[in-house]
């Protein structure tokens, strides 16, 4: 088992943002076109992509950056298991409401775990 390193995960965070600005503006252009869009379709838009990294991490293991960058988050108590989706979202409201100083601790400990990792039991694992 090979923890993930800091340059590796950071990699995963730029790729990550790369992808949700990309989907952001395209769906702006589209709702610049098209006349009357519901707000409900607005706001499901807005959440689906609030909610694209926990969902990914409980349903897949990862997001496409992590995946890309040849990541995988686990249940730290249990490696062969995928994040809970409860602790998948406590694990993204960490990360955002510290932001980069949460990854401060990822060359303090042994296992690699940033702080939003240590707090939903998570591990951040480079696969083959």
């Amino acid at each position: 088992m090979i923890y993930a390193n800091l340059p590796s995960r950071i990699k995963a965070v730029t790729i990550d943002s790369f992808l949700l600005i990309i989907v952001m503006y395209t769906l702006s252009l589209i709702f610049n076109d098209l006349e009357n869009v519901p707000n409900e379709v607005k706001v499901g838009c807005v959440v689906l992509i609030l909610l694209y990294e926990p969902l990914f991490i409980s349903f897949y293991g990862g997001t496409i950056g992590h995946f890309y960058s040849k990541l995988a988050i686990t249940d730290a108590t249990d490696t062969t298991k995928k994040l809970a989706l409860w602790r998948a979202v406590l694990r993204y409201l960490v990360k955002l409401t510290l932001g980069w100083i949460s990854l401060l601790t990822v060359t303090t400990n042994t296992r690699k775990q940033a702080l939003h990792d240590l707090f939903a039991q998570s591990l951040v694992l480079e696969v083959a």
